[in-house]
């Protein structure tokens, strides 16, 4: 090897060492050059220059380097500000070499950095640190672990391909159903992230049906989709249009607004329940059956709700508090939540995305959620699907 390669770097066990160097060499083409130095059916060793570029792209696929480099901590300048150089992190699980061994990194999402309590390497946001708190800079010391993939079969394996709305959406939502038992045996919470929509397509009516079937531990959404949910029980409209023939009804703009207005002078949505006044609807089964829920405001929010968290940082910690411990996470016609769940969630989790456009559905692949599940349908067919094969 020439001394311009002086920077060995092996592929993480689990990785695929042929779909390895395929990434390498789309990497490297007309950037720079790479040597093989050993290639296996388990291991694919390859020489860069220690000063290139791409030495961060290569970690982030799957390699780490042959000789393990220390960490290099600089301490926050600032409260909620990371030295120059902070690594910044993905949603991979990510390990981290400290007191001679690789080390989990706990709390594990995208766009974090990291530092360490008592030799627990952690990730957090940049606004959550302390002025003096030591932030991993560089990206000596880190590696990313992806997860493995033992054959076809494989949780994730069957919407490897390009997003299509022509793949049998009972096949997908199988598929779906087959995951949320997985969660369900193994102790897991199934999150689910739902638009306003679904109360248009009467997805809301098979998502009460779960959660009161136990098969909905939390829901994370905006002010939007409790409104409608709530004026479509006391008014038979979602956006002034009727849920039960899609007639235009008279005056039915100010539907939505009434329905604030009315839970607003109980104070809360659960108040409004225990009223006797709310009696049906999404909303309603979440409070009588305690499963948490979490609506986080927008700048575009109407009223809003009382129980909408209108403090941006507020409604992030607590869609993040929900996403722990979640097998499975199922987003229903909402790219905005979506993107934003998608952000905090380990990708170790299965993400999926059902919407009718196809751009929402591969939207968070594009940011950087690898792990998400596209699926393109009606959410109300899909939700319905789930309901029959999940209750009955």
């Amino acid at each position: 090897m020439t001394d311009k390669f002086d920077n060995i770097l092996r592929s993480v066990p689990g990785e695929d060492p042929r779909t390895l160097l395929k990434a390498v060499q789309s990497a490297f083409a007309g950037k720079g050059e790479f040597e093989v130095l050993r290639l296996t059916g388990s291991e694919l060793h390859i020489g860069i220059a220690s000063d290139s570029p791409l030495v961060a792209d290569l970690l982030a696929l799957g390699f780490e380097q042959d000789q393990v480099q220390e960490p290099v901590w600089q301490s926050a300048p600032a409260a909620g500000v990371a030295p120059e150089n902070f690594y910044s992190t993905t949603h991979h699980r990510t390990q981290v070499w400290l007191s001679g061994e690789w080390k989990e990194v706990a709390d594990q999402r995208m766009d974090g950095c990291l530092t360490h309590d008592d030799g627990q390497p952690r990730c957090v946001k940049l606004r959550d640190l302390s002025k003096g708190d030591p932030v991993l800079v560089g990206f000596d010391g880190v590696r990313v672990v992806h997860a493995e993939s033992e054959d076809d079969d494989h949780d994730f394996a069957f919407m490897a391909n390009d997003v299509s709305s022509e793949r049998r959406a009972e096949v997908q939502t199988a598929r779906v159903v087959e995951l949320a038992r997985q969660a369900r045996d193994r102790g897991q919470k199934i999150v689910w992230v739902p638009g306003p929509v679904i109360v248009h397509t009467g997805a809301s009516r098979e998502l009460e049906i779960l959660v009161r079937e136990g098969w909905v531990d939390s829901v994370l959404s905006g002010n939007a989709l409790a409104v409608h949910d709530i004026e479509s029980q006391w008014l038979g409209t979602s956006l002034g249009v009727s849920v039960e023939d899609g007639r235009v009804i008279p005056h039915g703009h100010s539907h939505h607004m009434r329905a604030i207005n009315r839970i607003r002078a109980h104070g809360s949505i659960a108040a409004a329940v225990d009223a006797g006044e709310l009696q049906g609807g999404l909303m309603h089964a979440l409070v009588e059956k305690q499963v948490p829920w979490i609506l986080a405001g927008s700048i575009r929010d109407d009223g809003p709700l009382p129980d909408t968290e209108m403090d941006l940082f507020k409604a992030q910690d607590q869609y993040a508090e929900q996403l722990k411990g979640a097998g499975l996470v199922i987003v229903l016609s909402t790219m905005l939540h979506g993107i934003g769940v998608g952000n905090m969630l380990s990708g170790e989790v299965p993400l999926v995305c059902v919407d009718i456009h196809p751009a929402v559905a591969t939207k968070l692949a594009d940011r950087g959620s690898a792990q998400a599940i596209g699926i393109v349908t009606d959410v109300g067919l899909f939700v319905r699907r789930l309901r029959e094969e999940l209750v009955g």
